[in-house]
């Protein structure tokens, strides 16, 4: 069976299609209001004062810093008034995405002119002093950024997230069925990894029930002060370009502002028109298969119908329009001339009436309601959101019925939880994962929904039974474009699990930073809703690398995720599967948050029934009973451990230590939630000061085994009582194709290094273990040399369990 590229086509656009011309009247109507548009884009970067223009313009009516981008801008607003034509003859469902970096004037002026600004805003009111102080916030102390950012209505995508737009657009174009996402996407933008690779999220689009996505990409020909590349190509190769990635390409050029009107009102319409064809045909069939669909590929000078010339240099049209086309206004007359020049160019006097709102025949070109772009639901998510079916997770519990004697792979009974959610959840819930969840024994998903693979088919492809066109897992070797699909389908109020190797999710780094600080930004608006946190597993850990080595030994995501806010990201380091059950429970039940997850998918040791690891997970620490042997009195030492190798080893050391020092008082604390070791001060799960000591002591020595970088636990608990006296052991670039057991000792921690290590920090034992180090060192060089012989860890140490 093969997949077909529909053949619904519309013209390949480069001039004005007989489909559509607009009348004398229409054309001067979207021309003022894209006028109106453009000097609000202008005001805002350089007005405070006088913002209508009713008084000459002087130097104390600029902004003492000029900050802001207008090249980009008028592009945007033409695309958007264009858009808003359409929305009105179709009863389109549209949300609009801002690709450019800085773009935010270009979508704030339509935004305001359509009302949801004032609403929301309503100090921002649609007169002369809401202007005025709209104009003053942008790019302003206290007031709002130069990119599309939360505190912009209608948006789910910040500009200043270079490379993510259309990732974003289909995330939010999925199982939204009468849903179009138009994305602008900036040329600069075009260059980036996370942008190239996204171009294929069309061969995932199922006309059936997903909505669509229309990329306009604006070529204005330049970054910030270099040509940028899909510019400087002729127009056959940026066709061929765009065939070759699967899209129907149409072509809207020049500068000319009435002929571009009129040809971006009839591509446009094409575009439209064709994707109902696309849509119509696959749904009346009930057969999904692969479209081919429409872009538009809109071309026009960078700071189009700003200032054409400054001071002998070009800027309408070259990189010089990028920023601030007319700097130092304040201190130069003729700049100041200039820039009045400018903005009077705009007509003002015609487009706002006497109280400086939109005059009423511009104001009914806007779509009204939840029509507005600025104003549709799906912008924000939250108000959309609907709680999962979930499932009981204690259904998916293993048996343990004695600590660390039998050992489970941790992540296949989540994959079977995640199985029954998505049964559940049908149409608001999806499982992403780069060509990897059958690796990381989430393959139980399948049972209920395959993955979706919309190209072609081979017959071999049958055999493992995984693929459909109707499928809703999303995989795609692109970290970068996953990521997207998945913040998209967050933002438009839905709800995912992504897994990935913690090797590679350093590709999403930047990604990561940006919807942290989207959902911080978030968090101080009261009118975004809550939307479903993003919940990353990360698996395939750094200890159990036997094949790939030391290139995928690299545990430092979690360095990353500390760095943000501490209102928004969880990390959590369960050590079995019943507390990974517990954690992704908790996770999918969240709203507003980043909950990184890391967990093994090999098998592991299994300590704790399902009530037990419960208790632990609310908790996020404890001291564990079994391997304890200090109550009644103070510890000699602590031996405390995060993640499921550092436990089995730290559970391990203990038993070493209990042979050789019977007397000696260990006290065994397993950490699940990381953040409980900063203060309550600092992070709503921290541990107050009194509880931190009470479990730590504050002056014994602490042995803590962790998960990733040794620093990272330095840094989250610097500010404590017993802070001298915290000896961490974790990952020191150590290793490559290892034994299990040999990576950990190359990195110390091990049984037989954490072992020793109490020896050298407990005062009674410096001396008089002299002897049990020697026999400690001495299995540990045995071990290492068999692994070197035998290519295996020492069976005796591979099956290892609690004696309990």
């Amino acid at each position: 069976m093969g997949a077909t590229l529909s053949n619904v086509n519309a013209p390949k656009t480069r001039g004005v299609s007989p489909s559509t011309t607009l009348s004398t009247e229409e054309l001067r109507k979207i021309n003022a209001y894209w006028r109106a548009c453009n000097y609000l884009a202008a005001g805002m970067i350089y007005l405070r004062d006088n913002p209508l223009l009713r008084e000459p313009l002087k130097a104390e009516h600029v902004k003492n810093r000029l900050l802001g981008h207008w090249g980009s801008s008028t592009a945007l607003s033409f695309s958007y008034v264009h858009l808003n034509r359409l929305i009105n003859k179709y009863d389109l469902n549209t949300i609009f995405l801002a690709g450019p970096g800085h773009g935010a004037p270009g979508v704030l002026g339509p935004v305001y002119l359509e009302g949801t600004y004032s609403e929301i805003y309503p100090t921002k009111s649609e007169d002369k002093e809401g202007m005025c102080a709209f104009f003053k916030e942008f790019s302003f102390p206290g007031g709002i950024g130069s990119h599309c950012t939360p505190e912009t209505p209608g948006s789910i995508h910040e500009g200043g997230e270079l490379g993510y737009s259309v990732s974003h657009a289909f995330g939010a174009a999925f199982d939204n069925p009468d849903l179009l996402v138009a994305v602008v996407v900036g040329d600069g933008e075009a260059e980036t990894g996370a942008l190239a690779t996204s171009w294929h999220s069309d061969k995932f689009l199922n006309p059936i029930r997903d909505g669509a996505v229309l990329p306009i990409l604006n070529l204005n020909g330049y970054k910030i002060n270099n040509p940028t590349l899909l510019a400087r190509v002729s127009h056959e190769e940026l066709d061929d370009l765009f065939k070759g990635y699967g899209w129907d390409p149409h072509f809207v050029e020049g500068d000319d502002v009435e002929l571009m009107h009129q040809k971006m009102a009839s591509t446009l319409e094409d575009c439209v028109l064709q994707i109902r064809g696309i849509q119509e045909e696959a749904r009346a069939s009930g057969k999904p298969s692969r479209a081919r669909w429409p872009m538009i590929v809109l071309r026009t000078p960078k700071g189009w119908t700003g200032p054409k010339e400054v001071d002998g240099h070009k800027v309408e049209g070259s990189w010089r329009a990028h920023q601030v086309p007319l700097a130092g206004v304040r201190e130069n007359p003729a700049h100041l001339k200039l820039l009045e020049d400018w903005l009077r160019s705009y007509r003002p006097e015609e487009l706002f009436d006497e109280s400086g709102r939109l005059i009423s025949e511009l104001r009914a070109l806007a779509p009204t309601g939840t029509r507005r772009m600025s104003a549709n639901p799906h912008a924000n998510g939250g108000l959309l959101r609907k709680a999962l079916r979930l499932p009981d997770f204690r259904d998916y519990a293993i048996q343990v019925e004695k600590t660390g004697q039998t050992a489970a792979e941790n992540t296949r009974p989540l994959g079977r939880f995640l199985r029954d959610i998505m049964r559940q959840n049908p149409s608001n819930f999806r499982v992403f994962g780069p060509d990897e969840n059958t690796s990381n024994k989430l393959d139980a998903i399948y049972e209920v929904s395959k993955k979706l693979w919309l190209a072609d088919y081979l017959p071999e492809d049958a055999d493992g039974g995984e693929l459909s066109p109707d499928g809703r897992v999303l995989e795609m070797l692109s970290e970068h474009t996953l990521e997207g699909w998945f913040e998209g389908y967050l933002l438009t109020g839905r709800h995912g699990f992504f897994s990935t190797y913690e090797a590679f999710v350093h590709v999403i780094d930047s990604m990561f930073n940006m919807h942290a600080k989207w959902l911080a930004s978030s968090a101080e608006l009261t009118w975004r809703a809550p939307v479903s946190s993003l919940n990353l597993l990360i698996t395939s850990t750094v200890w159990r690398q036997d094949h790939n080595g030391f290139t995928h030994q690299d545990p430092g995501f979690l360095d990353l995720v500390v760095n943000k806010s501490p209102d928004v990201c969880r990390i959590y380091l369960p050590p079995d599967v019943n507390t990974l059950l517990s954690v992704a429970n908790h996770c999918l039940k969240s709203t507003g948050y980043i909950n990184v997850i890391v967990s093994d998918k090999q098998k592991h040791l299994q300590y704790m029934t399902m009530d037990e690891a419960i208790t632990h997970c609310t908790k996020g620490v404890s001291i564990w009973q079994k391997a304890s042997n200090d109550e009644g009195s103070e510890p000699d030492v602590v031996m405390a451990c995060a993640g499921d190798i550092p436990t089995k080893e730290a559970l391990a050391a203990v038993v070493l230590l209990r042979e050789h020092f019977p007397n000696l008082k260990i006290r065994f604390v397993n950490v699940v939630d990381l953040y409980r070791l900063v203060p309550s001060t600092e992070h709503p799960h921290g541990l107050s000061d009194r509880d931190f000591d009470s479990l730590f002591t504050k002056d014994k020595p602490i042995i803590f085994n962790f998960h990733g970088y040794p620093w990272l636990i330095h840094r989250l608990t610097y500010r404590r009582t017993n802070h001298k006296n915290l000896h961490v052991r974790g990952y020191k670039e150590k290793g490559n194709i290892n034994t299990p057991l040999d990576l950990a000792i190359q990195n110390q921690i091990d049984r037989f290094s954490l072992a020793i290590d109490v020896i050298d920090r407990v005062p009674v034992l410096q001396a008089a273990g002299a002897h049990a180090k020697e026999i400690l060192r001495n299995m540990q060089i045995n071990c290492q040399n068999y692994a070197y012989e035998h290519g295996v860890d020492k069976p005796e140490v591979d099956q290892w369990t609690w004696p309990g």
